[in-house]
């Protein structure tokens, strides 16, 4: 496609695309980062790789050995 484009035109679409990334709202990552902690926290109880999964609803569940991740 750039092939088919003149310098000015690919220059244009480069000024265009930095003026998008300039008006995307920023937020220190602090923030970001205390709100993924309190949505894995608020979800934590229901999650089958937190929680586990009972017996009787594990279909892989066999007379093998298991493994624990501490």
């Amino acid at each position: 496609m750039a092939r088919d484009m003149s310098d000015k035109e690919i220059l244009k679409m480069e000024l265009d695309q930095l003026k998008l990334e300039v008006s995307t709202p920023r937020t220190p990552m602090g923030a970001n980062c205390a709100e993924t902690i309190a949505f894995v926290e608020e979800r934590a109880a229901d999650d089958p790789l937190i929680k586990g999964v009972s017996d009787e609803k594990n279909p892989y569940k066999g007379d093998k050995g298991g493994c624990i991740i501490t």
